[in-house]
């Protein structure tokens, strides 16, 4: 049993401050089979690009995709299998220990706290959460370092301001701080001129551009993190296998863009395997779905129906949506990002 200070319990709501619940391994799936539903997290408004609702009511988002992938590792298929619960931040947690949420899929960063204090495990970081520079675009700037002499709207006393005086510092540039109390005032600014660059995570700056730039090409996200916060997919500690299968499920999309295999030519994959390792993916050999207990075809399954990394990226943030996120340290370990696959033996 894990005990907290006063000062923790006061600033963590009263759930959280109550010994977090225990998953028993295997019981995770276990349940979700007999429910039959996976039980994941939605947002309590909007979170463009990660978790919204379309002019139908329908979910949609990179989140909310990845809750898809799942439900249809264990059933087959999303439909009729998935219940996207529209949670708050504050909502999320008490949620997952009590078991009315199967997996936490909301921006969710991995941080000590949350590992040990609130009882949770994450998942291999299925995104990192890059905080970058937007300026204008006319300026070309290719690296955070280049806005050396320049000036930078930033609100007040923010994480943010400090991400940009230590970057700055470490890299041996100087920025002007122009500081702002309020996050519009700060925007408008930067929009009106008054400042040659403003700081958010990169998904925010490309939902800023889109729905608020009269001209979202006027604007540029500079190439480059100045920071960056790894995203996890969060859930009760104590059940091994339910972390198991939310790394392999993360690991099969990337896996299966650095093979090339998509969407589109997943059958022809399985028919003729170009290597083993895909033969076992793909669910020809035998074995990937008894391991984690789930049917061989699972992984076949959420490409055929999903895509791989790639096709998901592109789906709900890339170059065909409104945000037009470049993939930057998203991208695979071989183009420049972070990205590479475990091995399928």
């Amino acid at each position: 049993m894990k005990f907290f200070n006063l000062m923790t319990c006061a600033a963590m709501a009263a759930a959280l401050c109550a010994p977090a619940a225990q998953a028993q391994n295997g019981d995770t799936l276990q349940s979700v089979k007999d429910r039959g539903k996976l039980n994941c997290t939605g947002h309590n408004g909007s979170y463009p690009g990660l978790a919204e609702l379309d002019d139908q009511g329908n979910w949609k988002g990179f989140d909310v995709t990845l809750c898809k992938v799942f439900a249809t590792a264990i059933f087959g298929t999303e439909e009729g299998h998935l219940d996207i619960l529209p949670l708050s931040w504050a909502q999320r947690w008490p949620a997952v220990q009590s078991g009315d949420v199967d997996l936490v899929i909301k921006a969710t960063g991995w941080t000590l706290g949350r590992d040990t204090e609130i009882g949770l495990q994450f998942s291999r970081p299925y995104m990192l959460g890059s905080v970058n520079y937007m300026t204008h675009a006319d300026l070309g700037l290719q690296s955070p370092t280049e806005l050396d002499g320049g000036t930078l709207c930033v609100e007040a006393g923010t994480t943010y301001e400090r991400y940009a005086v230590a970057h700055a510092a470490s890299m041996g540039y100087e920025v002007k701080m122009v500081p702002f109390e309020k996050t519009e005032e700060m925007k408008a600014a930067f929009m009106s001129g008054r400042c040659d660059a403003i700081i958010d995570w990169d998904l925010q700056l490309a939902v800023f551009r889109s729905q608020t730039a009269e001209n979202p090409d006027d604007y540029a996200i500079v190439p480059g993190p100045v920071t960056a916060e790894p995203l996890g997919v969060a859930m009760r500690q104590g059940d091994d296998n339910w972390v198991d299968i939310a790394n392999w499920v993360i690991n099969t999309l990337i896996f299966a863009e650095e093979r090339g295999i998509t969407s589109e030519n997943v059958d022809d994959m399985k028919a003729d395997p170009p290597s083993p390792q895909i033969a076992k993916l793909l669910g020809e050999t035998p074995g990937i779905g008894t391991v984690l207990g789930l049917e061989d075809d699972w992984a076949y399954n959420v490409i055929k129906r999903h895509g791989n990394y790639a096709e998901i990226w592109d789906a709900n943030l890339g170059e065909d949506t409104v945000y037009k996120l470049d993939r930057g340290a998203n991208a695979l370990m071989r183009d420049g990002g972070i990205n590479y696959s475990l091995v399928i033996d």
